[in-house]
């Protein structure tokens, strides 16, 4: 069943005996700065919480010593970190940025993410796999621009939304199994 507004309002406010679903919690959809600028949404909306993207980067690049992309060798090298409030993202490139939430998964909870329209209808592409029973972490997001221009992505807007679906404990969970994303704090690379 997937998790509606007050479902999922009940999962981050009435944190007995769990931790919140999503913290920091906004709830209902945001779409104004303080200043009264207008941002990309983020914030409780009737099936989902559109998540934030936070202020690390790490950029793709094509200057490093590697020749080809490999999961299971470390390639930080293939990377330029930044931070700031926004980030170009080179022409048919990706970086690599992490949500500005804390996610806690309840052990019947599963979590799909999607990018958010404003972004897919100017060519970017968020992609994340789900958040398993009992994972919890900021969530780390690959973004890619199909565009043969710059993109330009926003600290501290909407990037993606989450969407909740509960059914049974499952046998073992996430967290059961010592799952090697557990607990991330920053934007992490490709782990073995």
């Amino acid at each position: 069943m997937i998790l509606n507004d007050h479902q999922i309002r009940e999962l981050c406010l009435d944190t007995k005996p769990q931790l919140p679903l999503v913290a920091p919690f906004e709830d209902g959809l945001v779409s104004t700065s303080a200043d009264g600028q207008r941002i990309i949404s983020y914030g409780l909306s009737s099936f989902g919480y559109d998540a934030r993207l936070d202020r690390s980067f790490k950029i793709a690049t094509n200057v490093s010593p590697l020749t080809v992309v490999d999961p299971k060798v470390e390639h930080s090298a293939a990377y330029i970190e930044h931070h700031g409030d926004e980030v170009l993202i080179p022409p048919h490139g990706f970086v690599l940025a992490q949500t500005l939430e804390y996610f806690h998964i309840p052990e019947d909870v599963i979590a799909i993410c999607l990018g958010k329209s404003t972004y897919a209808r100017t060519g970017i592409i968020v992609n994340v796999t789900p958040l398993e029973p009992g994972w919890h972490g900021h969530v780390t997001l690959e973004i890619s621009n199909t565009n043969s221009l710059p993109a330009r992505v926003y600290a501290g807007e909407g990037i993606c939304q989450f969407l909740f679906f509960q059914g049974e404990r499952p046998d073992v969970t996430y967290l059961d199994r010592g799952g090697k994303y557990l607990g991330q704090t920053e934007v992490t690379l490709p782990r073995v």
